[in-house]
């Protein structure tokens, strides 16, 4: 299987990183921030993980994700597949769907790095 690298990242702290997938969390997926008890929480913290997970649709789009890092892995190349996951601050919803999709795609077989662009960051006051 394909080896792939997963990064998160904070779309208010710096441009995405190149990637053959970018995942833009920022719009259509709950963000933790906006509840008081979890906005200096991050994905580290189940109460986030939960209610990122908990969204609606968020575990289809892990999953259509995955099949479109399949996709990529047949292909004629045999490079690494980076998807990059970006949402507003990079500390709540990016690192809670790369975490995700990494146990999707290591339960298929692909050999997965991830790396928290920004997770430890301050939180961004918006």
């Amino acid at each position: 299987m394909a080896a792939v690298d997963i990064v998160s990242f904070g779309y208010l702290h710096d441009a995405p990183p190149a990637a053959h997938l970018t995942i833009d969390l920022r719009h259509h997926f709950r963000d933790p921030h906006v509840s008081p008890e979890l906005r200096y929480m991050t994905a580290c913290d189940e109460p986030v993980r939960t209610a990122v997970l908990n969204t609606p649709g968020i575990t289809d789009l892990v999953n259509a994700t995955a099949t479109a890092v399949a996709a990529f892995a047949s292909g004629p190349s045999s490079g690494t597949v980076t998807v990059a996951d970006g949402c507003a601050g990079g500390r709540h919803r990016a690192p809670t769907f790369a975490g995700a999709l990494a146990e999707r795609l290591r339960a298929a077989g692909h050999d997965v790095t991830v790396h928290h662009r920004d997770l430890d960051k301050d939180v961004v006051q918006r």
